[in-house]
């Protein structure tokens, strides 16, 4: 396919560790429900996998969030698109994100959550980019950790398309700075 440089996880490796991080979670809350809060758009397919793993009663809820500044560069200025429904007072949330960049975006959400004094809160990362992180986070669990590349596949989008293919992908790096 046009602009795949690479594939960086593919189909095999997700699952298998997507299987795992569900298997640690449900040892980590036994005894406990828990409230997964994903993030739109890119987190919908780990979360749907995760969730359908973790062996938890298990609620599910939706964030969407929209940072301003260029497409590869994160200003930390965040916008809430959409909140969640359900109140998460006294809680074990979850936050389901797709990929921490900057983590900037992350660090947002982690405020704004807790001043709504869950009971605990907590971080489950597909894919961190640890050259790229401007600030400190507590990612309790993570998928993988990937170079600082643009990627796409598994929930993520280029462009806006992709977000269907069953793998990690990275864009050429001609294809990257057409994107930017």
């Amino acid at each position: 396919m046009d602009g795949v440089g690479e594939i960086l996880v593919p189909p095999d490796r997700l699952q298998r560790r997507v299987s795992e991080l569900a298997t640690q979670i449900t040892d980590d809350y036994r005894g406990r429900e828990l409230f997964l809060m994903g993030v739109l758009k890119g987190a919908v397919f780990f979360v749907a996998d995760l969730m359908r793993q973790i062996e938890l009663r298990c609620e599910l809820d939706f964030m969407a969030v929209s940072s301003y500044g260029s497409m590869t560069d994160s200003s930390g200025v965040v916008r809430i698109l959409k909140d969640l429904d359900a109140p998460i007072e006294g809680r074990d949330v979850l936050i389901v994100e797709d990929v921490v960049d900057s983590g900037l975006t992350l660090a947002y959400l982690l405020r704004s959550l807790s001043s709504r004094d869950p009971r605990s809160l907590e971080v489950c990362a597909l894919l961190v980019k640890p050259h790229r992180r401007t600030v400190e986070l507590p990612i309790r669990y993570v998928g993988f950790e990937i170079p600082a590349r643009f990627v796409f596949g598994y929930g993520l989008d280029l462009d806006p398309g992709y977000r269907n293919l069953p793998y990690v992908a990275a864009v050429e790096e001609q294809a990257a700075r057409r994107v930017a």
